[in-house]
């Protein structure tokens, strides 16, 4: 489920998804308008630590970042292939608004968390680690939660909903992660993993690779969120088997450049916007008659790609903040213009 991109040098160019095609140019150097640089955790957290829980004969140790000191928790679940610091800018939004704790987990055989068997990621197992790390953090009586899961996430959330690992639990949010969409994505998901890179020169050159293959259309979140999806490669850069960098793809041509994006901004918007209606047609049989019932709330962003609170942070965090205060789950903070 997770490919990790390992930092060293990239075998070939792929295809870009996501509005830039693979002849599409890229740019880089001194006189580059765009700042491909990694961002720390610590501006967006107040916290990081990690938690040990029991598992079995051996003890398991999940990474979380946290923030707030009052208020309900939200627990922030990730999608596969990405960790607790797609939640960063996000994060940073919500505490603004609303009187709130934060807790962003890396999920097993993701980011910074080690466990015995990081290759079991079924939904039971998923879920379980979920509830023990709610419980090493609070006890047998932890404060009110609302758990907020993001594609393999929201699946997680829901499973660990229903197993009643939260007994806390205060409401589930699940972000693009809708049945009969996903089974008819499956095979374009699969042909885009097989064309993300497996290695990279720098965090710089995997940053700027998210932003313009369209995985991340947020400058900020790619900046830090990027950080917890690779890993350090020891090999040396001339490794055998290891062809050109990426920065041999990225080429000093501003203007051409600018006169691309203008266009790729024009057709991207065209697509968000038809997709945004096919999404809506398309929900399975169960999710239909739930909504049609009242049994849920159903937000829709436009000009978002898959990684909707990392694209539109502010925008997920408006909806959220909206629904916590609206059912008295919480309350605006007092400097914040409502």
């Amino acid at each position: 489920m997770e490919k990790q991109l390992h930092l060293s040098m990239l075998p070939s160019r792929p295809p870009m998804p996501g509005g830039l095609q693979s002849g599409s140019k890229m740019r880089m150097g001194p006189g580059r308008k765009r700042d491909f640089s990694p961002l720390p955790w610590s501006q967006f957290f107040e916290v990081m630590e990690d938690v040990e829980v029991d598992n079995e004969s051996s003890k398991d140790t999940f990474r979380i970042y946290s923030s707030g000191s009052e208020g309900p928790v939200l627990l922030l679940l990730h999608g596969g292939g990405h960790s607790a610091l797609s939640w960063a800018v996000f994060t940073a939004v919500i505490i603004s608004r609303i009187h709130c704790r934060v807790i962003a987990m890396d999920l097993r055989g993701h980011g910074d968390t080690k466990v015995k068997n990081p290759d079991d990621l079924s939904a039971e197992t998923m879920a379980k680690d979920v509830g023990k790390v709610v419980e090493a953090l609070y006890g047998e009586s932890p404060p009110p939660i609302m758990m907020i899961g993001h594609s393999m996430g929201g699946a997680i959330s829901v499973h660990t909903a229903a197993a009643n690992h939260v007994p806390s639990l205060l409401g589930l949010c699940v972000i693009d992660v809708v049945e009969g969409t996903a089974m008819d994505a499956l095979n374009s998901m699969q042909n885009f993993l097989r064309s993300r890179p497996k290695t990279f020169k720098s965090v710089e050159n995997a940053i700027e690779w998210s932003v313009k293959s369209g995985q991340i259309r947020n400058m900020e979140s790619a900046r830090v969120s990027m950080v917890g999806q690779v890993k350090k490669c020891e090999e040396p850069l001339s490794s055998p088997g290891v062809s050109k960098s990426i920065t041999e793809g990225i080429i000093e041509e501003e203007e051409e450049e600018e006169e691309e994006e203008g266009e790729t901004n024009h057709k991207r918007k065209k697509e968000d916007d038809q997709e945004v209606m096919r999404s809506v047609d398309r929900l399975d049989k169960d999710l239909t008659i739930g909504q049609m019932q009242g049994k849920f709330q159903m937000q829709v962003l436009p000009q978002c790609g898959h990684a909707v609170h990392e694209d539109a942070p502010d925008k997920v965090a408006d909806a959220l903040a909206t629904f916590m205060v609206r059912h008295k789950f919480t309350s605006f903070k007092e400097d914040f213009p409502w």
